[in-house]
């Protein structure tokens, strides 16, 4: 697995197939480069990528899904924010057992978020390094959100 450079045509070619220009883009910056730093910053540098390179498809599919991708997480993070209080103000309001199961799906509701935070972090270090690589990783929902985009 990984990726090779064939000198005489100046690219890299990663093992699934796809090949990336390793010449600058748009935006002066080579595609891997620029592919990764579209997953640096989430939505935000995934929109300025997208937006500032309209030719080199490896950059744009890195870039769309980087939103698509963040996009899901910060909206299960809200709804998760949602939930939780909504717990708090309707369980741990009242007393005795209320209180107890309201602690309980609080603190059940804090490990999923937890175990969130920590698979978003890896899968954030994983995209990012993997485009840096010259490969193209598909996230399952994300990447078919990413192809309409492009």
């Amino acid at each position: 697995m990984g990726t090779r450079t064939t000198e005489s045509e100046g690219s890299v070619a990663a093992d699934d197939g796809t090949t990336v220009a390793s010449g600058s883009t748009g935006t002066g910056l080579d595609s891997n480069v620029a592919g990764a730093l579209s997953y640096l910053l989430g939505i935000v540098t995934g929109v300025v990528f997208f937006v500032v390179e309209p030719d080199d498809e490896f950059v744009r599919f890195h870039a769309a899904q980087s939103i698509a991708t963040f996009g899901v997480l910060f909206a299960v993070y809200v709804a998760l924010s949602v939930i939780g209080t909504m717990v708090s103000v309707a369980f741990l309001a009242g007393g005795g057992a209320g209180f107890f199961v309201g602690s309980m799906l609080s603190l059940l509701l804090g490990l999923v978020w937890l175990v969130l935070g920590l698979a978003s972090l890896g899968l954030w270090l994983y995209l990012l390094f993997s485009a840096y690589q010259g490969r193209t990783v598909r996230v399952p929902v994300a990447a078919g959100i990413a192809d309409r985009l492009v």
